[in-house]
């Protein structure tokens, strides 16, 4: 877990199901160490529409503890729902309730580097 001495990243949390953010938000909520801020997107120049994202500060301790929730709330949902997490150095990974387990492993060994 996060001791407050590592530095602070970001993941951006992004959700194929708008209606599921605040419910996402709530459940990352319960993970202590973890800051979790909720906006708009950022768009490409020419693009429309806006889209909230969540963003998750933390150690990488707390990031670590923030991912593995992610696999008990996608089990959860009664639609396929996707989550998209866009890493500090712009890599992203989509997890669904068909990719979690190995979608968890590879988003570990990113964020420990």
């Amino acid at each position: 877990m996060d001791d407050g001495t590592s530095a602070r990243s970001r993941l951006i949390l992004s959700v194929s199901d708008q209606v599921q953010l605040s419910p996402l938000t709530r459940h990352l909520e319960s993970v202590p160490g973890i800051e979790v801020e909720r906006g708009a997107a950022r768009t490409a120049e020419g693009e429309q529409g806006a889209m909230d994202v969540l963003t998750v500060v933390a150690g990488s301790g707390g990031l670590i503890a923030a991912i593995k929730v992610l696999p008990e709330f996608l089990r959860a949902r009664r639609s396929d729902v996707t989550i998209t997490v866009a890493l500090p150095d712009e890599r992203t990974i989509t997890v669904d309730v068909t990719n979690v387990q190995d979608a968890m492993a590879v988003l570990e060994r990113l964020i420990n580097g």
